[in-house]
């Protein structure tokens, strides 16, 4: 009875060490940067003072300028560091990568310990066929996990994806700002930052009325939520919560059921699906 005994306890201690492993690795893997998503278009002093404000540079800190996404990277960069240089005293650097300097180790290395990154908008597919597979790739996900902010516009916001919208449409061979129509097998998608999982993120939103778009990403990756983000407005994310800035609305979508897909031109329905619409202040969770 005693040796029972001396099991049980040896086995409760045994269960509950596995329970403290376990719950501190989940701590561990929680990352402790925060993301800065802008949904593109004018980017007031205001919004602007909320990403300095959420980044919290120190005396000794830097910003990045990411302008890879950008044909004219001087001009993207130009632009961030005038309206940049107003609102904090910190040195404020560009690094244009490019598929040799992608693995330079003393670039990534000033890229990996800065305390904000900022990605251009331009083409997210330029930007991630620059960084895919680099040290340069690698860098952003540690400076993330040690507490660096990213932040990013139009396509700097979609690059923070793990399944990024290009922006083609598979069934069209002309671009067009947004999709005509809900079709499966239409969007086109590759690899992103994957700094947000299960997220598909698209810019501009209201402005460009980019609904087709977005409905056509949850009919490819219908586990995943759509979040649209308008011009002149950010999501502040910190791990699985979501705040809303700036200026206008987001529009989440989530949940699509009864998808049917029809061979005719494509064309899907869906029965069913949830929707909301956030503004400043207001906060959502992810997955």
């Amino acid at each position: 009875m005693l040796k029972l005994t001396h099991s049980l306890l040896y086995f409760k201690f045994f269960i509950g060490l596995l329970a403290f492993l376990f719950c501190g690795s989940l701590q561990a893997q929680k990352t402790k940067g925060k993301l800065f998503i802008i949904g593109g278009g004018h980017r007031s002093d205001a919004l602007m003072t909320q990403l300095v404000t959420l980044a919290d540079l120190g005396k000794k800190d830097y910003v990045v300028v990411l302008p890879m996404s950008t044909e004219e990277p001087d001009s993207a960069y130009i632009y961030f560091k005038k309206q940049f240089e107003k609102l904090t005293p910190n040195p404020i650097v560009m690094l244009n990568f490019d598929n040799t300097t992608a693995f330079n180790k003393v670039l990534n290395d000033s890229l990996q310990n800065a305390k904000l990154i900022f990605i251009s908008g331009g083409d997210q597919s330029r930007f991630m066929n620059v960084v895919k597979n680099t040290p340069t790739f690698t860098a952003i996900h540690h400076a993330y996990k040690n507490g660096s902010t990213i932040a990013g516009t139009s396509a700097g916001a979609a690059v923070m994806c793990e399944h990024m919208i290009t922006g083609n449409q598979k069934l069209e061979s002309k671009y067009t700002e947004t999709f005509n129509n809900i079709r499966y097998d239409n969007l086109e998608t590759t690899i992103g930052l994957g700094l947000v999982k299960n997220v598909i993120i698209d810019q501009h939103f209201l402005k460009r009325s980019r609904y087709n778009r977005l409905l056509s990403a949850l009919i490819e990756f219908p586990t995943h939520i759509g979040i649209g983000i308008d011009e002149s407005t950010a999501l502040i994310v910190r791990n699985k919560e979501i705040e809303i800035v700036g200026e206008s609305e987001v529009i989440v979508v989530k949940k699509p059921k009864g998808i049917t897909r029809f061979k005719k031109e494509n064309l899907v329905s869906i029965k069913s699906l949830e929707m909301a619409v956030y503004h400043e202040g207001q906060k959502f969770k992810i997955k």
